[in-house]
């Protein structure tokens, strides 16, 4: 109970760490993120016009059967968050505040949800794309070659920009379950595809051709979303390490006097972090009514001083 006060209690992102950069003011961090959406959004919207332009390639029969494929659905994800984040940005770089600060709290989280998908799915796209299906045709023309590597290499750049440029915390523990639960209802999505369709999206997934391998590289793949989420969040923690605490670059607010207020909100909500658990232990050891009354008095008045604070 004290983890579910502790969420509810202090704000979501009091230094808008999801709508600022170490390294570059509001305004360019939202033409950054704006391109990248255009050009994804160029990406898939060309490719559904080229097929259903070219009956040999089965026309838009194919567009509509590459809503199947894992790849496709990530990419047009990865284009929602960056239209998202880059709409966020820009409220933040011209109002001071992002709209994402009125979202009611789930819709905070899943933000922040959305944030670690978009970081870890491109890798794991790319990763078994170019060992398992990858082919001498994969870039055998220009059309194939261009899409290809936008779908299969340059998502996992736009997520590496992700990584880096903003000043985004490592992402919880409790989001990976989360992404193994998305694949798993890809999965699902996949042998539906087969049912209502009659092909399988990839051919590992096929036990007709691989038997019992099809168990070996769902788990391969499971093992492969743990170890890239936990490498990620370890390279956003460098990123944080190095730019904020080895090298004073706190971040590139609107005003820059928000620097001051960034550094003191977040002592102060680590210090109400400290305060709400050490007094969820004392409640527990000491039991009743009275103790709950204590515990969310104290909870208050560190909300309270820590706004003074900033």
């Amino acid at each position: 109970m004290a983890r579910i006060r502790l969420f509810l209690s202090y704000p979501f992102d009091p230094t808008h760490r999801f709508e600022t950069s170490w390294l570059v003011p509001p305004k360019t961090l939202f033409f950054i993120r704006a391109l990248i959406s255009l050009y994804i959004f160029t990406v898939l919207l060309f490719n559904i016009g080229y097929n259903c332009a070219r009956p040999s390639l089965g026309g838009c029969a194919t567009s509509r059967d590459n809503f199947s494929y894992f790849t496709v659905l990530s990419y047009w994800g990865l284009g929602f968050y960056f239209l998202i984040s880059a709409f966020h940005t820009f409220m933040y770089a011209r109002r001071g505040t992002p709209l994402l600060d009125s979202w009611p709290r789930a819709l905070q989280w899943l933000h922040s949800v959305y944030y670690s998908t978009a970081t870890v799915f491109p890798f794991l796209v790319i990763i078994v794309f170019w060992s398992l299906l990858s082919s001498p045709t994969t870039l055998s023309t220009t059309y194939s070659a261009w899409s290809n590597i936008s779908q299969h290499a340059l998502n996992a750049v736009f997520a590496t920009i992700e990584i880096v440029l903003p000043r985004t915390s490592p992402a919880p523990w409790d989001h990976l379950p989360i992404q193994l639960f998305l694949v798993a209802l890809y999965l699902a999505l996949a042998y539906i595809t087969h049912a209502t369709k009659g092909f399988y999206t990839y051919s590992f997934l096929d036990p007709g051709l691989q038997g019992s391998l099809v168990a070996a590289y769902v788990f391969g793949i499971a093992i492969g979303i743990c170890i890239l989420f936990a490498v990620i969040q370890g390279l956003i923690w460098v990123r944080r390490w190095v730019t904020e605490e080895k090298l004073g670059w706190d971040g590139v607010f609107v005003q820059q006097k928000e620097r001051k207020v960034a550094s003191q909100q977040e002592q102060g909500q680590g210090h109400h972090v400290a305060d709400i658990e050490a007094d969820g232990a004392s409640s527990r050891a000491g039991g009743g009514a009275d103790g709950d009354k204590e515990e969310g008095g104290h909870e208050l008045t560190t909300i309270h001083t820590a706004t003074q604070t900033a």
